[in-house]
């Protein structure tokens, strides 16, 4: 397993860089060895804002992202905290997970990429007064790979998101997956 540790606003010590390492690496146990380390990526970023002491892990396996993020006083509580939220998610959808992962093995030889960009706009006060224009204050971009509806909500839980945009492997067209406020999903298809 590949392992990434940075920090923001903290100077990562070896023993911190350790104790995380070590915790994050007991998540390969759920997939039973069948994925070599160079299958799985894990990216853990810690930061510091006051007496707050944020963890955040990102896994990558075989096109599957699974997203924790852990905030106390502690950063090794914080550490514990979002390795315990990681397993639970993967305990949750772990039949979901390993069917899925079995079915892209064959599909795909390259890993899933998830790539950051930030960009921040800086309208001018002129700009502000005589017309409004939405900021954008960051882009993402990934590679879309096609899913069916079913895994399309299972990665937006994951993610812990309320909507996912992804790539249909049924009508071949980019569709959204959204989370109601009464607990069902919907999707958004486009039409021409």
């Amino acid at each position: 397993m590949k392992i990434i540790t940075y920090g923001k606003n903290i100077d990562v010590t070896p023993a911190l860089k350790e104790h995380a390492e070590q915790k994050v690496s007991k998540l390969s146990r759920f997939f039973n060895g069948k994925y070599n380390e160079k299958q799985m990526e894990v990216q853990i970023s810690m930061e510091v804002e006051k007496d707050r002491h944020i963890v955040e892990v990102t896994a990558f396996v075989k096109g599957l992202i699974l997203r924790g993020e852990e905030e106390t006083d502690d950063m090794y509580a914080s550490i514990d905290g979002v390795v315990e939220k990681l397993e639970r998610q993967i305990r949750k959808y772990k039949t979901k997970i390993h069917d899925r992962l079995i079915e892209r093995k064959q599909e795909f030889k390259e890993e899933f990429k998830e790539e950051r960009t930030e960009e921040i706009l800086h309208p001018t006060k002129e700009d502000k007064e005589e017309e409004f224009e939405p900021q954008i204050v960051k882009t993402k971009r990934f590679a879309m790979k096609p899913m069916n509806l079913q895994e399309a909500c299972m990665q937006m839980d994951l993610l812990g998101h309320d909507f996912f945009v992804f790539h249909n492997a049924e009508s071949e067209e980019t569709n959204v997956v959204y989370k109601r406020r009464d607990g069902n999903y919907g999707l958004i298809e486009p039409t021409f």
